[in-house]
């Protein structure tokens, strides 16, 4: 790629970021109220993703073969924890990843 290239590309990374960032300013600007249908949405939509997640993450292992998926369950039910004690969803799935990581690296070798 050419430095006109990378540049052009980068602008256009750029442009596509702040066009979804202002585009719900402009859909809903502050003067109107927002529609119950996106109210709804707002609130059962972190709930289905996270529920997506667990899915793709849990959909692969065998319980038949290898570490019969310990080191997946072991930090979903950290991930589990800490969500249930702190309400903080960033910090489980963030302390629930790196807990997988050092499980898979170190312990289940």
């Amino acid at each position: 790629m050419t430095l006109n290239e990378q540049i052009i590309t980068i602008g256009l990374g750029v442009l596509g970021v702040q066009f979804c960032r202002w585009l719900p300013f402009w859909l809903f600007p502050a003067n109107r109220p927002i529609p119950e249908y996106i109210r709804y949405l707002g609130k059962v939509l972190p709930a289905a993703m996270f529920g997506m997640l667990v899915v793709y993450c849990y959909k692969n292992i065998d319980v038949f073969s290898g570490h019969h998926g310990l080191p997946d369950f072991i930090a979903g039910l950290l991930t589990l924890a800490l969500h249930l004690w702190k309400k903080n969803m960033f910090l489980s799935i963030a302390a629930g990843t790196i807990f997988y990581m050092w499980l898979v690296q170190q312990v289940f070798v």
